[in-house]
């Protein structure tokens, strides 16, 4: 099962005013913001409602370290008016917030599970807090898939580099659209599926990025052998408010941002064939 939220006396739904720390650029249409937290608890895969002042609010993934308490880390692409108003934002700004909310990540356990993250795009960003974890645990044998479209478009380059000279950690990198100097493997996330060291019976699989690519890679670890219950996607459809109450991001009787949006496979299988609006 996922993992249930922590209880604390803070509020998510009480809006704050809180202080940028630092703004930095990751590709050309992405960045990523430090934003103190005041200490406040969240688990990895769990998302904040962030609102530049005089701007509405949208849903971001938490994708800093977890052992970082004092700051809130949120990478965003730049695809509107509100992500654009977030853009412009630097050291020193304030920045609306509520959260943080929804299920995240289920805990793995390295006694008894390896992991299997696959991610494409600025899907890795909710998996980022994931990977820390399972950075600092030597017994934990983990395996990263990431695909995007082209090398520049290629996040948190130097930190995984940097992951995949842990004996513990297996990064295997492709991409759409290759250039001369890269070195690494060029198509399909689900194509390294079958090559990549995966015991069935042991094997935990997070998976997050376009829902075309998540149904696909589902259907390639169920091929493998993974259980459906060992099997998490993280759903991030039209959320609006938070709070299950807009309906935006209502999928049949799921509440996307209540429920979600990190989801067991054998849950939502069914729902993600249902087409985006």
């Amino acid at each position: 099962m996922a993992t249930a939220l922590k209880l604390s006396t803070h509020d998510p739904m009480t809006p704050r005013i809180c202080e940028v720390r630092s703004f930095r650029r990751e590709t050309v249409d992405v960045f990523t913001l430090e934003i103190e937290s005041g200490g406040i608890d969240w688990q990895p895969g769990q998302f904040n409602m962030v609102g530049a002042i005089g701007s509405r609010e949208i849903p971001i993934s938490i994708s800093g370290d977890p052992a970082r308490t004092d700051i809130w880390t949120h990478t965003i692409r730049e695809v509107g008016n509100c992500s654009r108003a977030l853009a412009h934002l630097r050291a020193g700004d304030s920045v609306l917030m509520r959260g943080p909310f929804g299920v995240g990540w289920p805990e793995v356990e390295a006694e008894h599970s390896d992991l299997l993250v696959v991610s494409g795009g600025v899907g890795l960003v909710p998996l980022m807090p994931t990977l820390y974890l399972a950075s600092r645990r030597p017994a934990l044998k983990t395996t990263l898939i990431y695909g995007s479209r082209s090398p520049c478009d290629v996040l948190f380059s130097h930190r995984l580099a940097e992951w995949s000279s842990y004996p513990n950690m297996t990064v295997r990198l492709t991409v759409d659209h290759p250039d001369t100097d890269w070195h690494h493997n060029v198509g399909l996330v689900t194509r390294l599926i079958p090559t990549s060291p995966i015991n069935p019976f042991t094997t935990i699989a997070l998976i997050c990025g376009p829902e075309v690519m998540m149904r696909f890679t589902a259907r390639e670890l169920l091929r493998e052998g993974i259980s459906p219950r060992s099997i998490y996607v993280s759903m991030e459809r039209n959320m609006k408010c938070g709070m299950g109450l807009c309906g935006h991001c209502q999928l049949r009787g799921e509440f996307v941002c209540l429920s979600g949006p990190v989801y067991p496979y054998d849950r939502i299988a069914r729902l993600m064939e249902i087409p985006e609006l």
